[in-house]
């Protein structure tokens, strides 16, 4: 079963280039044919009850989030959706179940954010939300922009093949404190023009 293609932003940062490029971006994609929708957000729980809601009668096949991230966290303004946000007592936690609920099994929630995979916290993160979700997670171990490198993606079940040192330029596994910048010859690089996580990433 196919389903929608949708991407939130992070629409905080008005006076940021990057907010006006990740809103041109979501216009270039849908006039691609690459979304079916795209919607700036201002916190986690605005975006995911949109994800919830919009066209709530069809299926959601791809989810992408264009905003900044640290390692095993996604951040809409400086609010983070992280491992704790899959907890029941999380305010976050009911509608994540209710976008799991739309999500076809071979679906993909896509991080297009820096470092969101990296680390121990990001092979974590990972792990639990596509387990969550019940589909494929994907995400970055580097900074990005127009490049965007360390893309790497797992499914429900499966244990992380990347090395939790990959794009660390300083700091441990567990305690990092800086990531390489994306470079166009770094393994599993794409650029920001690629619509899709290739086969094998």
């Amino acid at each position: 079963m196919t389903g929608l293609r949708l991407m939130l932003f992070d629409r905080t940062s008005r006076g940021h280039a990057m907010c006006h490029l990740w809103r041109m971006g979501g216009a270039l994609y849908r006039q691609l044919d690459r979304l079916d929708g795209y919607f700036g957000a201002s916190s986690w729980s605005e975006g995911l009850d949109w994800l919830a809601r919009f066209r709530l009668h069809q299926p959601l096949q791809e989810i992408q989030f264009w905003g900044h991230g640290r390692w095993g966290r996604a951040l809409v303004d400086q609010e983070a959706l992280d491992q704790s946000c899959l907890e029941e007592s999380h305010p976050l936690h009911p509608t994540l179940v209710a976008v799991q609920r739309r999500l076809v099994p071979e679906g993909l929630w896509w991080f297009r954010t820096c470092e969101t995979l990296g680390a121990t916290a990001g092979q974590r993160l990972a792990c639990a939300l596509s387990d969550f979700l019940g589909c494929r997670v994907a995400g970055h171990t580097h900074i990005i922009g127009f490049y965007q490198s360390g893309l790497h993606s797992l499914a429900p079940g499966e244990q992380p093949d990347w090395d939790a040192r990959e794009g660390l330029r300083r700091g441990s596994p567990d305690a990092p404190e800086q990531a390489y910048t994306s470079r166009p010859w770094v393994p599993n690089t794409i650029t920001c023009l690629h619509g899709r996580v290739p086969r094998g990433f």
